[in-house]
C-alpha cells in the first residue's frame, strides 16, 4: 500500500515522500496515528500545498530575521555592575539582562532571552562577544562590555 509520510520517520523516509508499506502497517499504525496519508491524487496535492506553505513561511521568517539583524548590527551594550577589586561581579550579567537592554533601545520587535547564546552568565568585568541567533540561518555577534561601577 502506498502512503505519504506526514513527518520524517526512521527506516521509512522523509516527510512528504511516497513510500510503499504493508497494508496492515498502514491501516493499523501509520494512518490512525496521523503519521501518513493514503497516497491518492488529492492527498498528493494536499502535501504539495503544505510543503509550499512551509517554504513560504520559512522564507518570510528568514527575511524578517535579516531585517531585525540589520537593526542590531552596530549595537554594543555596556553594563555597569558592582564588582570586587579583582573584577569579580557581585552577581552576573545573564541572557535576560542582555535581551532586556536590547529591548530598551526602542526597536520594533522584542529580543527574547532564547535568542541570546551564552554558555554561562558573565561574572567578571571585561569585554565579551555574545552571539544572537534570530533564526536558524541568521546569527550576529554583539559586543558586550561589563564595567565596574564606582560606589
Amino acid at each position: 500500500m502506498k502512503v505519504i509520510l506526514k513527518r520524517s520517520m526512521e527506516n521509512l523516509g522523509e516527510s512528504g515522500t511516497v513510500v510503499d508499506v504493508k497494508p496492515g502497517y498502514a491501516r493499523n499504525y501509520l494512518l490512525p496515528q496521523g503519521l501518513a496519508y493514503e497516497a491518492s491524487e488529492a492527498n498528493l496535492r494536499r502535501i504539495e500545498e503544505e510543503r509550499q506553505l512551509e517554504e513560504e513561511r520559512s522564507r518570510r521568517d528568514y527575511l524578517e530575521a535579516r531585517r531585525r539583524a540589520s537593526q542590531i548590527e552596530d549595537v554594543s551594550l555596556v553594563f555597569h555592575e558592582r564588582a570586587s577589586e579583582e573584577g569579580k561581579l557581585f552577581g552576573s550579567v545573564s541572557a535576560v539582562d542582555i535581551a532586556g537592554q536590547l529591548n530598551e533601545r526602542g526597536m520594533d520587535f522584542e529580543v527574547e532571552r532564547r535568542h541570546v547564546r551564552l554558555e554561562e552568565p558573565l561574572k567578571e568585568v571585561g569585554a565579551y562577544t555574545v552571539t544572537l541567533e534570530l533564526h536558524a540561518e541568521v546569527e550576529l555577534e554583539l559586543d558586550v562590555r561589563v564595567e565596574r561601577t564606582e560606589d
